[in-house]
């Protein structure tokens, strides 16, 4: 098995396991809008694998696939193998890949760290807290609020693709010798719908925390979760985006199959 065909093979591991933690997220979300309780992240999700049956097995599949899924990412915004920085839309495009693959990195070795016990399951939604730690240390840096609010937007045009995506719908990296059949297009549309409103809300937790100078205000997956439960109407509002979070986690699932993948081996001597 050569480089690339590794490489194509890590990337699929990587699709499934965001789509099985995704699944997960939407259960326990669609939970907490029946139930009440507090909703799960991406790190509270593996958290709940390092407790279940084979998990330590899972968790480093887990790990493997993400690390994978992160090196293929971050080589396409590196080398740019196929030359996406042509117009502005692909330059884009690459900085949406470097910070996939770096929260995919992130997410590889809490994979790891879980499944080898040198650290302990933790439940809820710890990225809350990684995101106020990162806003305090940017706050505290020269020009810290135009920065915190630069990555706000960031956020925001990151939200304004994925409803791009839903809205268009085309995922052509799904087609082979057919289309996609439209009830999968379907699933894809609805994830990703839920994810450009998660996107949304986290954007507005950072640019909220800049403005007022106040990290704390700051959150991500599970706070964005928290706050739609807390609204009028709040457990129909979360049962609808939990359910299109475990569709974008089917949607995972179904790349990890069929998607196109094109990996090329690095060369940087070019």
């Amino acid at each position: 098995m050569n480089y690339n065909e590794r490489m194509t093979l890590f990337a699929r591991i990587g699709f499934a396991a965001r789509g099985l933690v995704y699944v997960l997220i939407g259960w326990f979300a669609l939970d907490v809008a029946v139930n009440g309780g507090q909703p799960t992240d991406n790190q509270g999700a593996l958290g709940a694998l390092a407790n279940a049956p084979l998990g330590n097995i899972l968790l480093g599949i887990c790990a493997l696939g993400f690390a994978g899924y992160a090196v293929w990412r971050l080589t396409e915004a590196i080398t740019d193998p196929e030359n996406r920085s042509r117009d502005h839309k692909g330059k884009f495009e690459r900085v949406g890949y470097a910070l996939s693959g770096l929260t995919h990195l992130v997410l590889a070795v809490a994979a790891a760290r879980l499944a080898l016990k040198q650290s302990s399951a933790q439940e809820g939604s710890p990225g809350d807290q990684s995101a106020q730690s990162w806003s305090a240390w940017l706050l505290e840096q020269p020009g810290g609020t135009f920065l915190l609010v630069f990555v706000g937007m960031l956020l925001f045009v990151v939200a304004a693709a994925q409803a791009l995506k839903a809205y268009k719908a085309r995922f052509d990296e799904l087609d082979g010798d057919v289309p996609a059949p439209d009830y999968v297009r379907w699933i894809g549309r609805f994830g990703y719908a839920a994810r450009a409103l998660i996107f949304a809300l986290i954007s507005w937790f950072v640019i909220s925390a800049a403005l007022n100078h106040d990290a704390n205000r700051a959150g991500g997956l599970g706070e964005a979760l928290k706050q739609l439960r807390a609204q009028d109407y709040g457990a129909i509002l979360l049962g609808l985006v939990a359910f299109g979070l475990a569709l974008f986690g089917l949607f995972s699932l179904i790349e990890a199959k069929y998607r196109r993948i094109k990996v090329t081996k690095p060369n940087f001597s070019k």
